[in-house]
């Protein structure tokens, strides 16, 4: 990107969630609780020493759900001139979204955690009772689902003169659980998944408006590429 690298960039990254960070542990591949946890978080895990696992019939206790717009992926500005026309420049990722799980307490199944936050938000829609029975396999249950590609090919294309800028994110979706069992055992968390994928494009030198949420996130992809002072950047 022009004008930011290393450690700016990385810094300047940080500033498009649109809500507070979240901190999370993504699942082990074959999700049976005991993934490597990163940055110090702890992870559901099986005791090494009792091998306790959370029973299977608890009930799943949600607060604090959230959502977050966060940027992915965006374009160095593309200058084109009367008229428009295609923009051929690539997107660069700023940011991975991640399916995942932190927890405290005997070990519970990750797919099966964020099955809960999916159903609870309404993103799955499944009469099933658990992840197990949900012959859908709905993504946003998938411990292990990539990133979508920010290139996927086929371009976009305007009709007018500007300098664009293409722009991908993703909504996050978070919430702590609480998973009761019936002998009183309680095993706390924090789950992180995505679900709605989207893109855009701005004109450095023209405002943006819209949506707040919308505007704001378009703003931030602006802040990061486009020069100081231009349009796009003012009300960020």
């Amino acid at each position: 990107m022009r004008g930011i690298t290393g450690r700016s960039w990385a810094a300047g990254v940080a500033a498009v969630a649109l809500a507070a960070g979240l901190t999370a542990c993504t699942g082990g591949p074959d999700d049976d609780g005991g993934g490597k946890a990163t940055s110090g978080a702890k992870v559901a895990s099986a005791s090494p020493a009792t091998g306790k696992r959370a029973c299977t019939n608890g009930t799943y206790t949600w607060t604090g759900i959230g959502q977050t717009k966060r940027l992915t992926g965006i374009t160095e500005p593309e200058r084109l001139g009367k008229g428009g026309g295609r923009l051929t420049y690539r997107l660069t990722r700023v940011y991975t979204p991640h399916q995942s799980v932190e927890a405290s307490g005997p070990a519970l199944s990750f797919a099966e955690v964020l099955f809960s936050l999916g159903k609870k938000t309404g993103l799955i829609q499944s009469d099933a009772a658990t992840a197990a029975e949900d012959d859908s396999k709905d993504a946003f249950a998938d411990v292990n689902r990539k990133a979508p590609d920010l290139n996927p090919g086929g371009t976009n294309a305007v009709d007018g003169a500007g300098r664009f800028v293409q722009y991908a994110y993703t909504v996050e979706v978070a919430g702590d659980f609480r998973y009761s069992c019936a002998d009183g055992t309680d095993v706390l968390g924090h789950a992180v998944g995505w679900k709605i994928d989207g893109s855009g494009i701005i004109d450095c030198d023209h405002s943006i408006d819209g949506d707040p949420g919308d505007t704001a996130l378009a703003r931030s992809a602006a802040l990061l590429v486009c020069d100081p002072g231009s349009a796009a950047t003012k009300g960020a």
